[in-house]
């Protein structure tokens, strides 16, 4: 990978602040996609949790419209739509519809991750039997028929097609963070993200299966990888280590993103701190110059030219800061 065409991409989990609200969080998710346009990057991906009162995102489909419609440039999308729990006509009549309102610029990123308890996952099949992961493949290949009119003649639904047809299609990516993920991106000869974020361990491997098994199609003519990675940047890495406890500490209180005083006086058990001290180093965390080199070691180590990067801290300004350093380190192309 050639230094000067690292692509810097954007994934949003819509942190809830303590003391804070779920709607304080999507409002500042349009805000930061705003920001993040303006600062160069290449895309923006919102992810998809249930039930939870640290994260807003139960709904990435609607934020993904109005996300697209307050911005002009930057690609908009999924990371990702867990698709297990949806039809796959639904999805890709959303989708679709996505797409002819803002042409070239839709992402669907999907995921088997059920994105919160089984017990969530049970009513948001609303009293239906849930989809079993095994039939995950099998959807993907009705989702993609569905929106490219390709459903065989054997298919018990030959013929439907996901309205409205454009001129475009949204570009489909496989989200996830293991080997058999990355198979079945493979397989479907679709775009692999790898979830570095989620296991930092089994990226190079994964992104290896992708490539050895991948299956040319009339989606993507060759492999196309990219990774979700842990980032925080501040003027010093001091400050970046500090801030980074809040996002670390909300994995144990459960209470929305602690305030960094919270977090580092939270009494932790020696295997949190051991957990929380394995993930600050895999992550990139540090002023703009240590973030950049381990953000290019880690885009080196796995072959691939574009990183979406996570940052979640307790105040909203250090937020879009991370992103300003990290963009103007970079030399983005700003707007």
């Amino acid at each position: 990978m050639k230094e000067n065409i690292l692509k810097l991409s954007i994934l949003d989990q819509s942190p809830i602040r303590e003391g804070g609200t779920a709607t304080d969080a999507i409002f500042e998710t349009i805000e930061l996609a705003k920001k993040t346009e303006s600062f160069g990057y290449h895309r923006y991906w919102l992810a998809e949790h249930h039930d939870s009162t640290g994260l807003a995102c139960a709904a990435p489909e609607i934020l993904i419209s109005q996300i697209a419609a307050s911005t002009q440039h930057i690609r908009v999308g999924s990371g990702g739509i867990m698709l297990t729990h949806y039809s796959a006509l639904k999805v890709a009549e959303v989708f679709r519809m996505l797409e002819t309102l803002n042409p070239g610029r839709i992402d669907l990123g999907l995921g088997r991750a059920p994105g919160s308890s089984q017990h969530v996952a049970n009513a948001l099949a609303s009293g239906l039997e849930t989809i079993p992961l095994d039939d995950y493949p099998n959807q993907i290949k009705d989702l993609l028929g569905y929106m490219n009119g390709t459903l065989t003649e054997t298919h018990p639904f030959h013929g439907i097609r996901a309205q409205p047809i454009g001129e475009t299609s949204p570009q489909v990516w496989i989200l996830g963070s293991s080997l058999e993920s990355a198979k079945i991106a493979a397989e479907s000869g679709l775009a692999f993200c790898y979830a570095h974020f989620i296991n930092p361990v089994l990226g190079k491997q994964a992104i290896q299966v992708y490539r050895d098994n991948f299956n040319s199609s009339k989606y993507y003519r060759e492999p196309i990888a990219t990774a979700g990675i842990s980032t925080l940047c501040a003027p010093s890495t001091e400050e970046a280590m500090e801030l980074s406890w809040s996002r670390y500490c909300m994995r144990f209180r459960k209470l929305g993103v602690p305030s960094v005083e919270t977090a580092l006086n939270y009494d932790y058990h020696p295997a949190e701190l051991e957990y929380i001290s394995y993930s600050q180093k895999r992550a990139a965390i540090g002023d703009p110059k240590t973030v950049q080199n381990r953000l290019r070691k880690i885009a080196d180590e796995l072959d691939i030219d574009e990183l979406l990067l996570l940052t979640i801290t307790y105040d909203f300004k250090k937020r879009i800061q991370s992103y300003d350093l990290i963009s103007q380190q970079f030399n983005l192309d700003r707007i």
